[in-house]
């Protein structure tokens, strides 16, 4: 994950079919897989092939994920996550989930005036 202010922080794609995704993307791309236990499934990290590096994510649909698009969402590094939800909505964007906690890192998915989608990441 990226350390830098603005910087593309990591990358999700979140499918109902995330087993068979990954598989494509592990096949079509050459990443490799690594599991990720969420309970009663795995989530996968993809990885390089090349450096062992984490490069994205692919989820199931489900729980905490539940009604996010099948769309590959990119999560933007941000200082301070109450400034940027509070510039999104002055700026004419919405926030389509709230702020939500992983650990001590917070991340909300919004989309901007002109209808695209991403999601604002702060490290704790």
């Amino acid at each position: 994950m990226s350390n830098k202010i603005g910087e593309m922080a990591w990358l999700d794609l979140t499918v109902d079919n995330a087993s068979e995704i990954k598989d494509f993307y592990q096949r079509v791309i050459g990443w490799q897989v690594e599991d990720v236990a969420m309970g009663e499934h795995n989530d996968y990290v993809m990885k390089s092939p090349d450096s062992g590096e984490a490069i994205s994510g692919i989820c199931h649909a489900t729980g905490g994920n539940a009604g996010m698009p099948a769309t590959w969402l990119p999560y933007f590094l941000v200082e301070d996550i109450n400034n940027a939800v509070a510039n999104v909505t002055e700026l004419g964007g919405e926030l389509l989930t709230e702020i939500k906690q992983v650990g001590k890192d917070s991340y909300v998915m919004v989309k901007d005036p002109a209808g695209a989608v991403c999601s604002l990441y702060q490290k704790g």
